[in-house]
C-alpha cells in the first residue's frame, strides 16, 4: 500500500507533536465562561427559499465580541414534539452553502443549522462588523496579539458551542439529541463543538483541519490550506528564533488538546493519501478521545470526496 504518513499501526498509537500550553483546560474554561455571559438574541426570519416538507429560516444571533453570526435553519414542516437537531460545519474560507442539500435531514424528522463562519465566505460578521470573506490567514490570526485570547478560532470555536446552545432553545428542538458534522475545517469545528458542549450526542469529523500544527510544518507541508503558517514564519519569524512559542500559542487552537473532552460518541472518517491534513495529524485528535469513537479508513483517498461519506454520516446521525 502506497504510505503519504506513517504506517496504520503507527497512526493508531501517535500521539502528537504541537505543544499544549500549561493554562490549556483555564483558557478554555475562561472562554466558556465569556460565551456563556452572551445575551445571543437569536432572531428567525423566514428565507427566500421554501420547500414542501421543511421550513427554512436565516438565523442570526450575536456571538463572543459583539459578531452577529449567520445560520441556515431548517425544521420538519410538521413540528408537533421535540425533534434532534444536526449542527453542519463547512470548509476553510467556504460558507454554510446552499438550502436544497440540507432538506435530507428535514424528511428524516431532524432539525438542521449550518453555521457560516465569522469573517470567511458567509454572512457572519467579523468583530469589526465587516460581512464576508478575508479568505485566508485566519490560523494566524491574534498570533501576535496581546493575549491567546484573541486568536481567531477561539471566537470561532465558541460559536459552534453557541450555535448548539442557541438551537437547543428553540421550542422544537430536543436539546439532549444534537449531532455535528463536517470536512476538513468543518471537521475540526464538529471536533471543538463536542469537546465545548458536552450535549453532542454523536458527531462526525471528516478528515479533520487545525489539529498539530507543529507536524504538518515538519512534514513540510505547510501549504494549501496550512499555507499561511508558512508565510507567518517568512515574514515575521524567518530565523525561527520564536518557533517555539508560535507552536505554543497555536496550541490553544489545536483541536488534538480538546479532543479529551469529548462526551459523544464519535465516528472519522480519513484518507491515508491526504497531503493537506494528513492523516497523523486527524489521528493526533482522534487518539485523545475517551469517549466512544471508530473510524473509517479510506487507504487510497486524500482530502476529497470519499464514496459514501454521505451516506455513513447519515447513518451515524440516525441515532441521535
Amino acid at each position: 500500500m502506497p504510505c503519504l504518513d506513517l504506517p496504520l499501526d503507527k497512526l493508531k498509537s501517535y500521539s502528537g507533536r504541537n505543544p499544549c500550553p500549561a493554562d490549556h483546560d483555564r483558557f478554555w474554561e475562561d472562554a466558556l465562561a465569556e460565551m456563556r455571559a452572551v445575551d445571543p438574541r437569536p432572531e428567525l426570519v423566514p428565507a427566500g427559499f421554501q420547500a414542501d416538507g421543511a421550513q427554512c429560516f436565516d438565523l442570526w444571533f450575536t456571538g463572543t465580541g459583539g459578531a452577529r453570526l449567520h445560520a441556515k435553519y431548517l425544521r420538519p414542516a410538521k413540528t408537533t414534539g421535540k425533534h434532534p437537531c444536526v449542527l453542519i460545519f463547512h470548509g476553510y474560507t467556504g460558507s454554510a452553502g446552499g438550502w436544497f442539500d440540507k432538506l435530507g435531514w428535514t424528511l428524516q424528522g431532524s432539525c438542521v443549522a449550518a453555521l457560516d463562519c465569522r469573517g470567511q465566505g458567509g454572512q457572519s460578521t467579523d468583530p469589526g462588523v465587516i460581512r464576508g470573506t478575508t479568505h485566508h490567514g485566519h490560523i494566524i490570526r491574534g498570533l501576535d496579539a496581546d493575549s491567546p485570547h484573541q486568536l481567531y478560532y477561539r471566537q470561532v470555536f465558541l460559536d459552534t458551542a453557541l450555535l448548539a446552545r442557541v438551537v437547543s432553545a428553540l421550542p422544537e428542538v430536543d436539546g439532549d439529541r444534537l449531532g455535528a458534522y463536517g470536512f476538513s475545517q468543518g471537521g475540526a469545528l464538529t471536533l471543538a463543538c463536542a469537546a465545548l458542549e458536552p450535549r453532542i450526542r454523536r458527531a462526525v469529523p471528516v478528515y479533520p483541519f487545525l489539529s498539530d500544527y507543529q507536524r504538518v510544518w515538519e512534514m513540510d507541508l505547510a501549504k494549501d490550506a496550512y499555507a499561511e503558517l508558512r508565510t507567518y514564519f517568512r515574514h515575521f519569524d524567518p530565523l525561527h528564533e520564536r518557533e517555539a512559542e508560535i507552536f505554543t500559542r497555536l496550541g490553544y487552537i489545536d483541536v488534538q488538546h480538546l479532543a479529551k473532552r469529548i462526551r459523544g460518541d464519535v465516528l472519522m472518517l480519513t484518507g491515508l493519501m491526504d497531503g493537506i491534513c494528513p492523516p497523523s495529524t486527524q489521528f493526533a485528535a482522534f487518539n485523545k478521545i475517551t469517549s466512544r469513537k471508530d473510524v473509517v479508513i479510506y487507504p487510497d483517498f486524500g482530502h476529497e470526496g470519499l464514496p459514501d461519506a454521505h451516506e455513513r454520516i447519515s447513518q451515524f446521525l440516525r441515532g441521535l
